[in-house]
């Protein structure tokens, strides 16, 4: 018989049993025809049931077959013990769903691959430096003449491809008077090439669109912002809009799944990397693009990486030539990287690679917590059963056979938490992206439900199979019938078993709970941190004009706002604090060198310092006349790096720009505020300067944009958002608002990380706690149940509750205890090296992350008290007589 109709066999037995016996009965009715005594045919065919089984195993595929019984007396079982299995699944689906989400998250962000023609052959140049707070750091920007010399090295060996860092940007279509913000990218003309992509509409950008310096303005849309903005509309091929001074064509749509390399967020156009200013594309000492390099089919990755290095160590050398270290300069201890990057390279893998590990390594933990809890639940299952089998190993059954059944039994258990899991994941994945996304920078990140997360949630299920089910299946089938079926079988064995899983489950939660502590802690002191203004009833504009604007139409635009009901003070600047834009200038003073490390440079009105309230610390306020840069208003590091902590008033430094050294008093001193939007770093060195500005022949210089920084009367200043954005345009039809944030939702938005760090380790440090409550309770109660017998004899001899407490209690509370212990040492070398990722940790932390952990104590108080009840309150009589 066909190994395929054994199969299909072994999945109808019921059928095949009575096509046997039928065929049985016609052989038995053939020989009595033939005249053979009925009694003779049936002694010559022997025992029905032994020939039922003989044709059965010619006829069925006897693995699958035992494995369909196994099956059928799995389910059976789950359904006998409802509440116990319904326990087990929920347990199991919430960890095995979180490990799933963390995978996703994982996944979408750090592995999966860019829908490009060979991923695996995608590389990123990358450099390792010091930071400004002394540790090494990797960052991935460069010049546009350095990555021009990077692509002349590699030659034919591979295609150099320039990327800029996406930007919102406003864009304006046609004669539409509103503008509307898009994720915008220069790139290579090369780029579409040499990774495969093709048009979904009109044409790509190639090679000759990225060769003269703003000849080409040409734009190419994604397919999902074609999709959105367009409904896919063929005639948006060939329409305009306008960026800033320029008017771009659209000439194509890139194919469906290809939205940047940027992974995390989506690019919505791009344009060529020549459509960048010229002094962009000629400085030296602008560091705004990615270098990507996709190596021709054969070419080796270390070769190239080779030429790169070479050409980055001949531009450290001939900047060390010529002239001492300056700032924009490489310094000579950085090292070039050449590095992987077909997952891409984005902001967004470099913040949160490190987050994700440690969700992922919470989240495993709290699998193995809930593993160890189902492990207990089945080794007090199993001793239920042990007499069950022993009567299975009597009659013949295989040690493999036992194993098979509890396996099986404990699969049931494990594909259903993770089919549960799964809907879980399914949600909780987008969820925490929602979390973690700032609304002016949201994170878009693709999460599908391929064969990569089925893969994972198989072979997790199939991990927690073994996990939690391989001990108990191989204590069933070692049983030994003899002992087991005269009760001599030693319960003291099954108890140390269970008691070890105890330990194990108490040392992880105190581990999950340091852990959680630790991010608690990083997201208190982050979220309180001064930062040295007053950030409440602040509402910031963003605003644009069509052309540069004269300082006199900026202050009247001001003064139109001041006048609007409910607004306290209005000021301008150029963009909000704390925002993630800046300005940097290497600051010289008496005319020397310029120092090391460069200045913040911020351009504010008069009163400016009034709505942020920021105090004068000396001198004076800007005046109207004042203009940059000739006076300036420093902050108190900047007085302290560059001129010694003297009084700063009086004095001059010079700030170098495009058109040279330029000098500036200083007419003010202000305490240190925070500009930047790394709230891990200390307040660094700050010039503010007049919003109005001069060139060298003092004509004031107009301007395209800036933010009116207003102070409301109301606490909630984003009530006045929509009447502002409606009363700039209305009081001058040059201006618009391209954005609207309060300084609250800017200074939250720092911190997202941190947030979602804290609110996840606390959930999943209370699933820990909740598993190992639950299952300690569960070996406390079967101890009572286990030693029933024992605490009725000691009862009727006249032992007190609290004799009968401890005994029951003792052995396992010593192993919480020893559980503890290590838990407390696995938890602080946990957090140490943790806290050197994310931030130090100071000496009284560690007590306060030791309290919390004080709970798992508690909760073991409590998961006792249920069954130190259920014992003192046995009755010996009843407990005799069920024995």
């Amino acid at each position: 018989m066909s190994l395929w109709s054994r199969i299909v066999n072994a999945l109808r037995p019921d059928r095949v049993s009575r096509d046997i016996d039928e065929e049985l009965q016609s052989h038995i009715a053939e020989a009595v025809e033939s005249g053979r005594d009925p009694a003779e045919v049936h002694r010559a065919f022997g025992p029905a049931l032994q020939r039922r089984e003989e044709s059965s195993d010619i006829r069925l595929a006897s693995w699958l077959h035992s494995f369909r019984l196994d099956a059928v007396f799995g389910w059976r079982q789950i359904l006998k013990k409802k509440a116990a299995s319904a326990a087990a699944v929920l347990s199991l689906a919430l960890a095995i769903g979180a490990c799933t989400s963390a995978f996703r998250l994982i996944d979408a962000l750090l592995l999966r691959p860019l829908p490009i023609a060979s991923p695996e052959r995608l590389y990123a140049v990358a450099f390792e430096g010091t930071g400004v707070d002394g540790k090494r750091m990797t960052y991935d920007s460069s010049s546009y003449p350095m990555f021009r010399r990077m692509r002349d090295a590699v030659g034919n060996d591979a295609d150099s491809i320039a990327v800029s860092y996406e930007d919102r940007v406003d864009l304006t279509y046609g004669s539409d008077l509103e503008m509307e913000r898009a994720y915008l990218q220069y790139v290579s003309g090369r780029m579409f090439p040499a990774f495969g992509l093709h048009a979904a509409a009109g044409r790509l950008l190639t090679s000759n669109d990225d060769i003269t310096p703003g000849a080409h303005p040409l734009a190419v849309l994604s397919y999902d912002y074609w999709t959105r903005r367009f409904g896919r509309d063929p005639k948006a091929v060939g329409r305009t809009f306008r960026l800033r001074d320029r008017v771009f064509e659209i000439v194509g749509v890139t194919e469906k799944p290809f939205t940047g390399t940027e992974t995390g967020t989506v690019t919505e156009v791009f344009v060529p990397m020549m459509m960048k200013t010229a002094s962009t594309l000629e400085s030296e000492h602008n560091f705004w693009l990615r270098t990507l390099v996709q190596l021709k089919p054969g070419v080796a990755p270390e070769p190239v990486g080779e030429k790169l290095r070479a050409v980055f160590h001949a531009i450290q050398q001939e900047q060390a030539l010529s002239g001492p270290p300056r700032p924009g300069k490489v310094p000579p201890s950085e090292k070039m990287l050449f590095e992987q990057a077909s997952a891409g390279r984005s902001n967004l893998q470099r913040d949160y690679r490190l987050s994700l590990i440690a969700i992922a390594v919470l989240v495993t933990l709290v699998l193995l917590i809930a593993c160890a809890n189902v492990a207990n639940l089945k080794a007090a299952q199993a001793a239920a059963r042990v007499r069950e089998m022993a009567l299975r190993i009597s009659i013949g059954a295989g040690q493999w056979r036992l194993v098979q059944m509890v396996l099986i039994e404990s699969a049931w258990l494990a594909f259903l938490a993770t089919g549960i899991g799964a809907a879980f994941a399914w949600w909780s994945a987008p969820f925490i992206i929602s979390r973690i996304n700032s609304p002016q920078n949201p994170a878009q990140l693709s999460l599908p439900a391929d064969w990569r997360v089925f893969g994972f949630g198989l072979a997790l299920a199939l991990a927690v199979t073994i996990l939690f089910g391989l001990a108990p299946a191989l204590r069933a089938s070692s049983v030994k019938p003899a002992s087991a079926l005269k009760g001599g079988e030693d319960p003291h064995a099954r108890r140390r078993l269970m008691h070890a899983l105890i330990a194990l489950q108490v040392a992880f939660c105190f581990v999950v709970t340091f852990v959680a502590g630790l991010f608690v802690t990083s997201f208190d002191r982050l979220s309180h941190l001064p930062t040295g203004f007053s950030a409440a009833r602040l509402l910031n504009l963003e605003t644009t004009t069509f052309h540069p604007q004269t300082a006199s139409a900026w202050n009247q635009m001001m003064e139109h706002l001041r006048a609007t009901p409910g607004v306290e003070s209005v000021a301008l600047t150029i963009w909000p604090m704390m925002s993630g834009e800046s300005r940097v200038s290497p600051v010289s003073v008496h005319g020397g060198e310029p120092f090391a490390m460069m200045s913040d440079i911020l351009n504010v009105t008069p009163g400016w310092f009034d709505v942020m309230r920021i105090p004068l610390l000396d001198g004076r306020h800007f005046r109207p006349e004042d203009s940059s840069p000739r006076v300036a208003i420093v902050n108190r590091t900047f007085a302290k790096m560059y001129l010694e902590g003297a009084n700063p008033i009086g004095k001059s430094f010079e700030i170098e720009t495009a058109k040279g050294r330029l000098s500036a008093q200083i007419v003010g001193s202000v305490p240190d505020a925070r500009s930047r939007d790394n709230i891990r770093f200390p307040v660094r060195p700050t010039a503010y300067f007049p919003y109005q500005t001069v060139d060298t022949q003092g004509a004031i210089q107009p301007s395209g944009r800036g933010t009116f920084v207003v102070r409301t009367a109301s606490e909630n200043p984003l009530a006045l958002a929509s009447m502002l954005r409606q009363e700039v345009p209305r009081a001058r039809p040059e201006f618009r608002v391209s954005n609207i944030r309060s300084q609250v939702e800017i200074e939250e938005s720092l911190t997202v990380r941190e947030r979602m760090l804290a609110l996840l380790a606390l959930f999943f440090a209370v699933v820990a706690l909740a598993l190992a409550g639950v299952g300690l309770y569960g070996v406390l109660d079967y101890s009572v149940q286990l030693r029933r017998r024992e605490i009725g004899i000691r009862m009727a001899i006249g032992a007190p509750a609290a004799n009968i407490a401890r005994s029951v209690t003792v052995d396992v509370f010593v192993m919480v205890l020893a559980g503890a212990v290590a838990g407390l040492a696995l938890g602080i070398g946990s957090t140490r090296y943790i806290a050197t990722l994310f931030f130090e940790v100071r000496a009284t932390d560690w007590v306060r992350l030791a309290v919390p952990s004080a709970t798992i104590l508690v909760a073991a108080m409590l998961a006792a008290v249920p069954a130190v009840i259920r014992a003192v309150r046995v009755d010996p009589v009843s407990a005799l007589r069920a024995e």
